[in-house]
């Protein structure tokens, strides 16, 4: 083995302390998997780099490191959400939100006393005075820098005649708000008193009682609020809850939601249906389409064939976001040239984004705008390959056009490009910036327990409860998004078999 320098092992040694001392700071930031996983990665790369081991790990550690990273965690990640509760309103752990709850406060109003602020020098002075129920006199602190907030409650002493300089108006009052928050006022003999309101200060009190059971009570009103486990929220004997919620597992109740809750399950269903269908017409339409304009530019009689091939290929040229913001401007009921069109010849506008069979036309439509290109190129790839001597036995025989096409052209084209198609498929399964651009899921159904649109796939779905509902489910949504990752993986695994099965052929 060969011997490392002292400048390496030194080296490894600072790169050792330094991964020490960031994972105990995760630690005792309570984040003990992050801490632990920091350890593991970093360890794993100190021996790597820092030991004479096989030279291949070194080249292959980081792209190992990286699908680990930014592959396996989130994916474990989005799984492990799909178990729990985790939503808007479920956002804290546990510890955190008791200790938010009991870290509110109450100002006693009644005993709250009117403060002013009064500059002396570089420094400034808070005048208190006495609150409106008593006759005591005004208290004055001393000199206090209030650009940063001081740590030690700040004693008060009797005004005692001392001249003080005018009133600051409050909005130079304001801007040491940040400052006045942090302040605690010792009265002479008195409690602390704290910030009260833009104009006072007075006692505050905390707002809830922690009980010997575990269990909160509200000192104004004397409710006591249990922790639910099962809902994750503080909750009274009658069911009143209080937020904010924390986050508990629950098991498979995201899943079990999906097939057994009535409400959630008819939008789920069609939305599903849909996906699989938009997919799967999608590729169909495409590679019809994409197909059938291929052979026809083979056709040897067909003149200016490259300017057609050219122009037939540029709607895949185009960004697909810029094709779908034309679409949407085409499509517009009262001002689109579709409907202008169609005004002109027949009398109708038909209401594209309103209607849920015209939505979901159009989006089809897009969609194989979008995609046939991409199969009229690989397809006239493939055509190349075909030997001309099929086509000239099969003319001998008498066959035709469409015989050559059924019996020869299709069959030999479609055996390669199948793996592309199943490619194609679970591609458009995801395809969220089609939907999210052009309508966005609507038009929406009606009475459902969380919103969902008529035009929405499984992607966009996830989204709408995960990030635009009022409820920002993310549980629901991890479990969608795994749901939706094993289709996918499915896709891939027939896709590969499929890829196999062909090379095992030749």
């Amino acid at each position: 083995m060969r011997r490392r320098s002292p400048l390496s092992l030194a080296a490894v040694g600072v790169a050792a302390l330094a991964l020490l001392w960031f994972v105990f700071s995760l630690y005792t930031a309570g984040q003990p998997l992050p801490a632990v996983g920091v350890l593991a990665l970093g360890g794993t790369a100190l021996y790597v780099y820092g030991t004479a081991t096989s030279v291949a790990w070194k080249y292959l550690f980081p792209g190992v490191a990286g699908m680990l990273v930014f592959v396996a965690f989130p994916l474990l990640y989005t799984v492990q959400i799909g178990f729990t509760n985790y939503s808007s309103n479920n956002l804290l752990a546990y510890e955190r939100a008791r200790a938010y709850l009991l870290d509110q406060t109450v100002a006693d109003e009644a005993h709250a006393r009117p403060y002013t602020l009064h500059r002396e020098g570089e420094r400034l002075r808070l005048r208190l005075g006495p609150a409106e129920d008593s006759a005591g006199e005004a208290l004055v602190s001393p000199p206090l820098d209030l650009r940063t907030a001081p740590a030690a409650p700040v004693a008060l002493q009797p005004l005692a005649g001392l001249a003080l300089g005018p009133a600051l108006p409050l909005r130079e009052q304001l801007a040491y708000r940040d400052a006045l928050l942090a302040l605690q006022l010792q009265l002479p003999g008195g409690p602390l008193i704290r910030y009260a309101g833009l104009r006072e200060f007075g006692p505050v009190e905390p707002l809830w009682q922690a009980n010997a059971d575990g269990s909160l009570t509200q000192r104004t009103t004397q409710a006591v609020y249990r922790p639910n486990r099962e809902t994750g929220f503080f909750e009274t004997a009658q069911g009143e809850r209080i937020q904010p919620g924390f986050k508990v597992n629950i098991g498979f109740a995201n899943y079990s939601r999906m097939l057994l809750d009535a409400d959630f399950r008819g939008p789920f269903l069609s939305i599903f249906v849909w996906t699989v269908a938009f997919a799967a017409l999608t590729v169909l339409f495409s590679t019809a389409l994409g197909m059938s304009l291929a052979v026809l530019l083979e056709w040897p009689k067909l003149r200016h064939r490259t300017l057609y091939r050219t122009l037939l290929f540029l709607p895949y040229a185009v960004p697909g976001f810029i094709s779908i913001l034309v679409f949407k401007g085409l499509f517009n009921q009262n001002f689109g040239e579709i409907n202008g069109v169609l005004h002109a010849l027949f009398g109708i506008r038909p209401a594209w984004f309103a209607d849920t069979t015209l939505a979901r036309t159009m989006i089809l439509v897009v969609n194989t705008w979008l995609g046939y290109p991409y199969i009229m190129i690989l397809c006239s790839g493939l055509l190349k390959s075909i030997p001309a001597d099929l086509y000239e036995a099969s003319a001998i025989a008498g066959a035709g056009p469409l015989t050559n096409f059924f019996r020869i052209t299709a069959p030999l084209v479609a055996r390669p490009l199948t793996p592309l198609l199943i490619s194609g498929f679970a591609f458009n399964f995801n395809n969220f910036v089609l939907i999210s651009l052009l309508t966005d899921g609507r038009p929406d159904y009606l009475n459902t327990k969380l919103p969902a649109g008529t035009t929405d796939i499984l992607v966009s779905y996830t989204y709408r409860i995960a990030f635009t509902d009022s409820g920002q489910n993310f549980g629901l949504a991890a479990a969608i998004s795994t749901l939706i990752f094993v289709l996918v993986a499915v896709m891939a695994l027939v896709q590969l078999k499929i890829t196999q099965q062909k090379d095992a052929a030749r």
